[in-house]
């Protein structure tokens, strides 16, 4: 008969912890390599995020201290004198009167018009196909080429004030980009040429991921097409809305200096001197490194707060269609 002390005993649940680790340590314990593995993975992409955004960035703000007229010149550590002589520059100022207004104007403007250009495209009316490309193909032309479409259609001579001459009112042509009163709202309303066709067909692809049937019951229960865009269709796209809101705001803010540049270069005066022209026009007209970085700083302070604004605008507009 074989002893007792040799007879198979239970595992007790101490013993089962001992011999066998519980399941859940062994996932643990994977799931942690392969978190490892996939950080050291990463820190490629980290490295050149910190190379080519960290870097310029920080770079920015150490300039803004510094008198430097370029790379051939040695820079002068000056501290905060570039900020008084920014603040204190009226050109400095009207380039923030003018960005203000030129984001105030447009981006309202753009983004209802676009939705609701979006929106007509999504009912795929007869030729939908052809205008969704007439509608996106103002943002495929390039800056350059736009510049001179609109220098002939601007200019004192061009098809505008050819058109008004046209139509007896010759009272109202004037050289647009040369006169300090339209200068600034001929530029804006380049951007939204450029900028609402394009929108729309952004809007136009996210709205034909909403459900049909959402929108069926709306039109059974008698709601026309502006209440089905406007109470439906928009809550529904409220948080894209929201993102194509900021980034076509960071848009216009931080790239009105090409188009300025080629049409207006500014002038008359200031009155279409931006803050993106300005960092532009100080850094590399005027060899100004110091005072465009300034202007540089401030602008990324604009458009910060710019982007808290509209969510913030756009996150109580959702929760009071709620």
């Amino acid at each position: 008969m074989p002893s007792t002390s040799t007879l198979a005993r239970p595992a007790g649940p101490g013993d089962t912890a001992v011999a066998h680790p519980p399941r859940a340590n062994r996932r643990r314990r994977a799931n942690s390599l392969q978190s490892a593995r996939v950080l050291w993975l990463t820190v490629p992409s980290l490295l050149w995020f910190a190379a080519f955004a960290i870097g310029p960035l920080a770079a920015m703000f150490v300039i803004a201290t510094m008198r430097w007229k370029g790379l051939l010149y040695e820079p002068t550590y000056v501290g905060a004198e570039n900020i008084g002589r920014v603040l204190t520059d009226p050109t400095f100022h009207a380039a923030v009167r003018n960005s203000l207004i030129q984001v105030a104007v447009a981006v309202p403007i753009m983004i209802p018009l676009a939705f609701m250009l979006g929106y007509h495209l999504n009912t795929k009316p007869r030729g939908y196909r052809l205008l969704s490309v007439l509608y996106f193909s103002p943002g495929l032309i390039s800056i350059s080429i736009t510049g001179m479409i609109f220098y002939g259609v601007l200019s004192p001579n061009g098809g505008v004030n050819g058109l008004l001459r046209g139509i007896g009112a010759e009272s109202w042509a004037t050289p647009w980009l040369a006169d300090p009163g339209t200068a600034l709202a001929a530029l804006i309303a380049i951007d939204l040429w450029r900028g609402i066709g394009w929108t729309a067909v952004l809007f136009a692809a996210r709205l034909a991921s909403l459900p049909a049937d959402v929108i069926e019951a709306a039109q059974i229960d008698g709601a026309g097409r502006m209440r089905t865009m406007w109470q439906i269709a928009f809550p529904m796209t409220l948080d894209y809305v929201r993102t194509l809101t900021m980034l076509q705001f960071l848009w216009t803010l931080f790239t009105s200096a090409a188009l300025i540049l080629l049409l207006t270069k500014g002038g008359p005066g200031t009155s279409s001197t931006t803050l993106s022209y300005l960092v532009y026009a100080k850094a590399f007209s005027q060899r100004d490194l110091g005072y465009s970085q300034v202007v540089g700083v401030a602008l990324l302070i604009l458009g910060i707060g710019g982007m808290i604004l509209i969510r913030a605008l756009l996150r109580s507009s959702k929760e009071n269609t709620r």
